[in-house]
């Protein structure tokens, strides 16, 4: 059926869009699939460009072309690629400093620029800003925030790229990609709830977790509650911020990403949930499925297994962080939507939500930005995007608008958003290359 959602567009303005909502795989997906048909604008802002959320069943194992990682049951990749890192674009770097506007409490998240909750009902957590903790800066080889490295530096995320061969069906993927579509910063501020918030804290009360989809506990991981029969007791706050805020429509994406940061700096514990509805009282969560990464382990899910984006990666490694980019330098591959994908996946993707058609982009597909590509007009924060899209590129995470990139909520984001539409609108899909990083699979859906 057709349903109406929204993004905001170049210059702030609400676009509305038709799309429709996929129901032919083996599961019901609650993944939005294709865009089918872009019109009408307002002055409102809204969280948009991607929905997530769609199933999978359990199952396969396999291998990567990655180093160091491996699926579940699977064997590691080959590849001896490794992150590089250290220095920052421009000459400016800085070790540990601090995104302006946030602030600190306890018991709960807060969202950044503004005042953290305190006394949360989950309690313990050290509430953070979303992103306005001390983040990626400094000369280290992987991202951090708050302390936490986000993965071990030979992790997908981390890799560098940059002299990986081409994929064999570059040139048919982009043919199906719109590569003539400009690219569109997919984030803002808080103000405008727009982009992918995230909190961070320790301690928290174990919250118990109620799946709303069928599909919710077979794909989602296991983390028994202290006490009683629940398989799944996540510790987030209740206060940790929802994607869109509290009154984006409840069959939207309302992604909640929160950071654990105990066993800093190597051993941390990021919770994702898709769907997560509002806390209500002490019942805990409502969502459609959550997964757990354990920032220290290259391990992937369960082949087949999605998670809070379509293609069973996480979300937050994947977002352009204020803090990185004000620090000069983003270390980590980007996450990015199209349209139109292929039911089948590359690792460290694990989960696809598209068609039977092979010339459309797998999940997990890496991309690049052409080394030839000039950037001696850009500035500032475009350029530091641009240099990491040549160096970590560009990861396929989800089905949405084409060539949109995400990123975090963040106040800070206010004084660069004019001209980060601007400069991206000036990339398209053609200036980019895809890089072989291993086979396409489908064990598992």
């Amino acid at each position: 059926m057709l349903e109406e959602g929204g993004f905001r567009s170049g210059g702030g303005r609400r676009v509305t869009a038709y799309l429709w909502k996929n129901k032919t795989m083996k599961k019901a997906i609650s993944r939005w699939s294709v865009v089918l048909i872009l019109f009408g604008c307002s002055n409102q802002t809204q969280s948009g460009g991607e929905d997530s959320g769609s199933a999978g069943a359990q199952g396969g194992v396999g291998s990567g072309s990655y180093g160091g990682f491996a699926s579940a049951g699977g064997s590691a990749g080959t590849s001896s690629a490794t992150a590089a890192g250290g220095s920052s674009v421009g000459g400016a770097t800085t070790s540990g400093s601090t995104s302006s506007g946030s602030a600190i409490g306890s018991g709960g998240a807060s969202l950044t620029g503004g005042t953290a909750s305190t006394g949360g009902a989950s309690g313990g957590a050290i509430g953070s800003a979303t992103g306005g903790t001390t983040g990626t800066a400094g000369s280290g080889s992987v991202p951090t925030i708050a302390g936490c490295n986000i993965f071990p530096a030979d992790n997908p995320w981390n890799t560098d790229i940059s002299a990986y061969p081409l994929n064999a069906d570059s040139a048919t993927y982009l043919a199906n990609m719109s590569s003539s579509t400009s690219f569109h910063p997919d984030w803002g501020t808080v103000a405008e709830e727009y982009g992918i918030p995230f909190s961070i804290g320790t301690g928290a009360t174990p919250q118990p977790m109620t799946w709303n989809e069928d599909w919710g506990a077979s794909d989602s991981d296991p983390l028994p509650c202290p006490t009683g029969s629940n398989k799944f007791c996540y510790p987030i706050p209740l206060t940790a911020p929802i994607e869109g805020g509290t009154a984006a429509s409840t069959d939207s994406d309302r992604h909640v990403l929160y950071i654990d940061t105990a066993g800093a700096p190597n051993n941390c514990t990021l919770y994702e949930l898709y769907n997560a509805q509002n806390p209500t009282g002490s019942s805990g969560w409502t969502a459609s499925n959550g997964a757990i990464f354990h920032l220290g382990s290259n391990a992937l899910r369960t082949d087949g297994w999605t998670s809070s984006d379509a293609a069973g990666l996480p979300v937050l490694p994947g977002l352009v962080r204020y803090d990185e980019v004000m620090a000069g330098e983003i270390r980590h591959a980007i996450r990015f939507t199209v349209s139109r994908t292929y039911q089948g996946y590359i690792h460290p993707a694990t989960h696809a939500a598209g068609s039977s058609t092979t010339t459309l982009p797998p999940m997990g597909l890496r991309l690049r930005l052409k080394a030839s590509f000039a950037t001696s007009s850009f500035s500032g924060p475009t350029l530091v995007i641009l240099t990491a899209m040549k160096k970590y590129g560009i990861i396929l995470a989800d089905n949405g608008s084409n060539w949109y990139i995400s990123g975090e909520t963040n106040a800070g984001w206010a004084s660069y958003m004019d001209g980060l539409v601007s400069g991206l609108g000036k990339l398209h899909g053609s200036d980019f290359e895809v890089v072989d990083t291993g086979a396409v699979s489908t064990a598992g859906l």
